[in-house]
C-alpha cells in the first residue's frame, strides 16, 4: 500500500510510505524557506517529481476547524481526539485516478508517529505523552493500539514555557495571543544556567500565573503586565536566569509527579510533541525509573505529523502500525545551480585533509546524501568544526546570527561517546544531554557542563563516521562541533547557490559536498591553513593539490 500525507498547519509536511516504508518526508521550512511554514504551491511540485505511481491512499492531518461552515460534513479530523471513530475515511481522485482519502486528529498523529518509529514490536502495551504547544496529556495504549487518555495534565504546556521568554524580552509583543515557536529552545538553553532551586515569594506569584487553569494563556487578556517580575529585563538578567530554571523544573515535575502517581505498570513510554524536542526533559524522563524504555522520535514536533497520519491510515487499512524508516529520508542536495567558483579554491580532498583543515580551526559547511528529517542536523546538512575552543563556539554563534547563550552541539563516536560523555549507548539523534567529562571540548560544554550529543557508527552515517575517524586520527578525540546549515530563521540549505551565499555572507572558511571541498579565498584563517606545515601522517595530498576554476 502506497500513502501519501500531509500536514496542513504549521511546520507543514508531505511524506510518503510504500510498503510500509518510509520512502521520504519533506518538511516545508527545508530548502531555506521560512521556519514553521505550512505546505505550499512549492511543496506539491516536489512530491509530484518524487513520486513514482499515484498512490492509494491520500491522507490529511487533523486540525481546526474540522467542519465544514456550509454543509457541516467532515473532511478533516480535528486537533483533539484519540478514539478510532474520530477517523474520517473517503474517496477522492488524484491524477484521475480514484483513490481512498484518510484524516485522523493531530493528537494521533504525534502518538502513532512515536508509536511506529519506535522500536517496540507491534502489540506491545505502552504509555504515551504528548506535549506541545497546545496539549499536556498521558495516555495508556493497549496491546490493539487503542488508547486511551489518562489524563490532560496541563493545557499548552510548550506555549507556557515558552511564554516566559517572551515575557522578559523587551522584542516580544505583550499583546501578542500566542507565544513565539523559537523560544521554547532558547529557555531550555537559559534554564541551564540557573544556579538556584528555590523560588522566591514574587516568583511562586509568576508561577502561579503562568500555569493557571485556563485554555489558553494570553498575556493581553490580563490588561497591563508590567507588574510581573521580570517583565521586559531581558534575557541577560541573571536572576531571570536562574528562574527559567526553576520554571522549567517545574513544568516537568508537575507531568512527572502525575506519572508517579497513576502510570505504574513498568510499561515503555513514548514521548511525542514539541516538547519532546526539550533534551533535558527527555533526559529526566529516561533517568525517572518509571519506565522500563523511553523513545522519542526525532520528529517529536509537528514535523512528523504527516508521517504519524500516514502511520496512522496505514494500520488502519493493514492492520500494521510499524514502518521501516530513515533520519535522512529528505531531498537530495540540488547542484543545478549556479554560483560563483572564482571565490573558491576547490580541492578533491579526502577525510584526512578535511580533519587537517579542522583541526586548524577552519569552520566548513559539511553536505552528504539526503537531507535529514526533524529539525536537528545530523550530519548531513551541518556546520562542523574543532571542539576545543570557546571561541569557536561564539563564532559559531555569530555564523548562526543567534544569542551567545545558546550551546553548541557535539557529534561524536558511538565508540567513544562513553569516555567523553558518559553515554555507553548509541544517541543517534540528538534528542538527550550527557555530562562532558572532559575540560578539553570547551566549544561543546554548554555552562552547566552537559552536551546535547549525537553519536554516529558507520552504520547510522558513514561519511561523517569515516570524517571524525581521521579527525580522531589528527586529534586524539572522535568528536566535532554541529550545528544546522540554515540561514537564521529558515530550514536546512539545499541547493548550492545558497549555500555559497551562506558561506561568503556569514563568513564562513568553505564548504564540502561528498568529498569535494571549496575554500573561500577570501578566508583569513584558510589563508593562514595554506602557509601551515602539513604532517604527512594526517594528510595524504602533499602538496596541496588546488584546481582553480574561475
Amino acid at each position: 500500500m502506497n500513502i501519501l500525507s500531509y500536514n496542513p498547519g504549521h511546520d507543514g509536511g508531505i511524506a510518503y510510505l510504500k510498503d510500509a516504508r518510509l520512502r521520504f518526508s519533506i518538511e516545508s521550512e527545508k530548502n531555506s524557506h521560512y521556519r514553521h511554514s505550512p505546505i505550499s504551491s512549492h511543496d506539491v511540485v516536489d512530491i509530484l517529481g518524487e513520486l513514482e505511481e499515484v498512490p492509494d491512499v491520500l491522507c490529511t492531518g487533523g486540525w481546526w476547524p474540522c467542519d465544514d461552515s456550509v454543509t457541516g460534513s467532515r473532511i478533516v479530523a480535528g486537533y483533539r481526539g484519540v478514539l478510532k471513530n474520530d477517523i474520517v475515511t473517503g474517496q477522492r481522485r488524484l491524477l484521475g485516478k480514484p483513490i481512498v482519502y484518510f484524516s485522523s486528529s493531530h493528537e494521533r498523529s504525534h502518538l502513532l508517529c512515536a508509536f511506529g518509529m519506535s522500536n517496540l514490536p507491534k502489540g506491545t502495551p505502552c504509555y504515551g505523552l504528548t506535549w506541545e504547544g497546545g496539549i499536556g496529556a498521558f495516555y495508556e495504549i493497549d496491546s490493539e493500539l487503542n488508547i486511551t487518555l489518562l489524563a490532560d495534565v496541563m493545557h499548552e504546556p510548550g506555549h507556557r514555557y515558552a511564554l516566559l521568554y517572551g515575557l522578559a524580552d523587551p522584542a516580544f509583543p505583550k499583546n501578542s495571543p500566542f507565544s513565539r515557536f523559537a523560544d521554547a529552545g532558547k529557555l531550555m538553553a537559559l534554564a541551564s544556567f540557573s544556579v538556584r532551586s528555590t523560588p522566591s515569594a514574587d516568583e511562586k506569584q509568576l508561577i502561579d500565573f503562568l500555569l493557571q487553569d485556563c485554555p489558553h494563556l494570553e498575556l493581553t487578556a490580563h490588561g497591563d503586565t508590567s507588574h510581573l517580575p521580570y517583565h521586559n529585563v531581558g534575557v541577560d538578567d541573571p536572576e531571570f536566569r536562574n528562574f527559567a530554571g526553576i520554571f522549567s523544573n517545574k513544568i516537568f515535575d508537575i507531568f512527572y509527579q502525575f506519572a508517579k502517581a497513576n502510570m505504574k505498570k513498568r510499561m515503555p513510554l513514548i514521548i511525542a510533541g514539541g516538547c519532546g524536542l526539550n533534551c533535558d526533559w527527555n533526559t529526566k524522563w529516561k533517568e525517572s525509573g518509571l519506565f522500563p524504555e523511553v523513545f522519542v522520535p526525532p520528529v517529536a514536533n509537528d514535523s512528523g505529523s504527516a508521517i504519524g497520519t500516514a502511520i496512522d491510515a496505514q494500520f488502519h487499512f493493514t492492520g500494521n502500525p510499524k514502518i521501516d524508516w530513515n533520519v535522512y529520508s529528505g531531498l537530495s542536495f540540488d547542484t543545478t545551480w549556479s554560483f560563483d567558483m572564482s571565490q573558491y579554491d576547490l580541492y578533491e580532498a579526502d577525510d584526512e585533509m578535511i580533519a587537517d583543515m579542522l583541526a586548524n580551526d577552519l569552520i566548513l559547511a559539511w553536505v552528504s546524501g539526503k537531507y535529514e528529517i526533524g529539525p536537528r542536523a545530523l550530519g548531513n546538512r551541518s556546520i562542523l568544526a574543532a571542539p576545543f575552543r570557546d571561541n569557536t563556539r561564539a563564532r559559531l554563534n555569530e555564523i548562526k546570527q543567534r544569542e551567545q547563550f545558546r550551546p553548541i552541539a557535539p557529534v561524536c563516536l558511538e565508540e567513544d561517546a562513553v569516555r567523553w560523555f558518559g553515554c555507553d549507548h548509541a544517541s543517534p539523534h540528538m534528542l538527550y544531554t550527557y555530562s562532558v567529562r572532559t575540560n578539553a571540548l570547551a566549544a561543546v560544554t554548554h555552562v552547566n557542563r552537559t552536551a546535547r550529543i549525537q553519536t554516529v557508527s558507520s552504520a547510522t552515517n558513514r561519511s561523517l563516521y569515516n570524517l571524525l575517524i581521521a579527525f580522531k586520527a589528527r586529534t586524539g578525540y572522535g568528536v566535532l562541533c554541529n550545528t544546522s546549515l540554515n540561514f537564521n530563521g529558515r530550514g536546512f540549505i539545499n541547493k548550492i547557490d545558497d549555500l555559497s551565499s551562506y558561506v561568503v555572507k556569514q563568513k564562513l572558511d568553505g564548504f564540502v559536498i561528498e568529498g569535494r571541498s571549496y575554500l573561500l579565498r577570501s578566508s583569513s584563517s584558510y589563508q593562514a591553513y595554506l602557509s601551515t606545515p602539513k604532517p604527512i601522517a594526517s594528510v595524504n595530498v602533499t602538496p596541496l593539490r588546488v584546481m582553480r576554476e574561475v
